[in-house]
């Protein structure tokens, strides 16, 4: 049987049948595979600045710049992988596809890791074959990272009845709440294995937990509905440009504005004008004007993700130089001090998730609102780390070692912040995106932690150029943090932050 496009199909291609496929099953099965994918992710992203570091000898400025790059790479080709599946490659079988990826990246680095010929020794840079190694390695995983990601929200949230918002809102929260899971055991269990058993250890078991994640997911196919893709979006929002450009001396009296319009009609009138003519549809502009409206919220996240990214690089580094002892047998890892902001998100998320349901939606945080929560946290959560990082100077400057846990004051804010901001993001994207631009709009919420931590590397290049400039010498130039200004960096991205939630409230409010 012949399936239209923007209809669900089976595994095989055939028309779905509601009491077999999709629904809660196949939607709770998708936020259980997020646990074990997120625990892949989040375990090599907040513990790889010290595999550049200590494994492979680059300096602490090109490790945190090149888990930025990787991060910034990951999220971004999150865009390429919404893209493929909303156009011409069904949302599974790009989960497949892009996972697969992932999974010879991870092989790779898992050889390397095993291998000593593979890596420099003691002193010495990675020779040009070694190098090459590392970063086939590193963006095969962020190939694949970036497909799954933009794919995975997305297909779980098509498994649910689309009329029934609560449910729609409900998976988002639930999916949040594997996410954190995933990246609970990640920041535990396996940042404890990189950095007790070795990185070679820790890269195999993220290579089997990736590989159980695409045989459960292929396994439990028969449960799930595909959606069918519809055609390129792109290029039809850059038709709708092209026409209203051409059209934009005709007259705004009586557009050819037929059909449903949705919340965005008051917005860009100007691309109503595509419409005379002929050549473009009502539904077109619509859909141009739903997907540039959410670049408007999309543009304001982006520096709280530049803020997120210290937590990968900055604070890991931090932490090494600090006191880690919890008993004679037992260090805790820095990057483990993600657990803090994990554990209340996973008693909150369940938690509000309840309330809402029990006939208390008024309770209810709009996804809006959600997102600001976090912008304003971000803030608040640099200048805290702005002053802890004083107070480690101090105590370094003392030949005394603070404790690892004062770091935990910004891991908790920055990670309470981020977990206002993306949740909102996932939930706000996919219920105003277009029918046909899901995948691509969710995408949106990863794309903008891209941004953000390619933001953070700019900033860092720009910082030390200028203080080299102006000041007495680069504030974050050195293999030594001691002798660094990091405080001062983390102070101007509080001033920056607070700057882009005032720009948020204003747009916000225009939305």
């Amino acid at each position: 049987m012949n399936v239209d496009y923007g209809e669900y199909m089976d595994w095989r291609g055939r028309s779905v049948q509601p009491n077999k496929h999709g629904g809660k099953r196949a939607a709770t099965i998708v936020c259980l595979l997020e646990i074990l994918e997120n625990m892949v992710f989040i375990s090599n992203a907040s513990n790889l600045v010290t595999y550049f570091h200590s494994y492979m000898h680059y300096s602490v400025a090109e490790s945190s710049n090149m888990v930025t790059n990787y991060m910034g790479t990951c999220f971004i080709i999150t865009l390429l992988g919404g893209f493929i599946s909303d156009s011409f490659l069904p949302r599974f079988w790009s989960i497949v596809i892009f996972g697969i990826a992932e999974l010879f990246g991870l092989l790779i680095l898992t050889i390397q890791a095993r291998e000593e010929s593979l890596r420099p020794s003691a002193g010495h840079r990675p020779s040009s074959m070694q190098a090459a190694i590392l970063y086939m390695g590193i963006y095969l995983m962020a190939l694949g990272v970036g497909g799954v990601k933009a794919n995975l929200p997305a297909h779980g949230a098509d498994q649910i009845d689309q009329a029934k918002e609560h449910l729609i809102s409900s998976f988002f929260n639930w999916f949040f709440f594997c996410l954190c899971t995933g990246g609970m055991l990640a920041v535990t269990f396996l940042v404890w294995v990189q950095q007790n058993e070795g990185w070679e250890w820790g890269l195999a078991v993220c290579t089997i937990t990736l590989f159980v994640f695409i045989f459960i997911f292929v396994t439990c196919c028969r449960y799930c509905k595909i959606k069918v893709p519809s055609g390129s979006p792109l290029s039809r929002i850059f038709k709708v440009l092209l026409y209203s450009a051409r059209n934009c001396h005709a007259s705004m009296q009586t557009p050819n504005m037929e059909g449903p319009r949705g919340n965005s009609h008051n917005k860009f009138r100007f691309l109503e004008k595509a419409t005379y003519g002929g050549h473009v549809t009502s539904l077109q502009v619509e859909e141009a004007k739903s997907f540039l409206s959410l670049l408007t919220i999309f543009a304001c996240t982006i520096m709280m993700n530049c803020c997120l990214a210290q937590l990968q690089t900055f604070s890991v580094e931090q932490g090494q130089t600090m006191n880690t002892v919890l008993s004679n047998d037992f260090k805790i890892p820095p990057a483990s001090l993600t657990a803090i902001p994990l554990i209340i998100m996973l008693i909150s998320v369940p938690l509000y998730d309840r309330i809402t349901a029990l006939n208390m939606r008024k309770l209810r945080i709009a996804p809006l609102k959600r997102i600001g929560v976090g912008l304003a946290l971000a803030s608040v959560s640099m200048a805290v780390a702005a002053l802890v990082e004083v107070k480690r100077r101090q105590a370094a400057m003392d030949d005394t070692k603070l404790s690892v846990f004062w770091l935990g004051w910004q891991y908790l804010l920055l990670g309470v912040s981020d977990m206002f901001t993306l949740a909102g993001m996932l939930e706000f994207f996919y219920s105003e995106a277009p029918e046909t631009m899901k995948s691509m709009s969710t995408s949106l919420s990863w794309c903008s932690t891209s941004m953000g931590y390619f933001l953070s590397s700019v900033l860092v290049t720009i910082v030390n150029s200028a203080s080299r400039r102006f000041g007495s010498g680069a504030w974050l130039g050195g293999n030594d943090l001691n002798k660094d200004r990091l405080e001062l960096f983390y102070a101007l991205l509080a001033v920056l932050n607070f700057i882009n939630f005032l720009n948020y409230i204003f747009w916000a409010k225009w939305y």
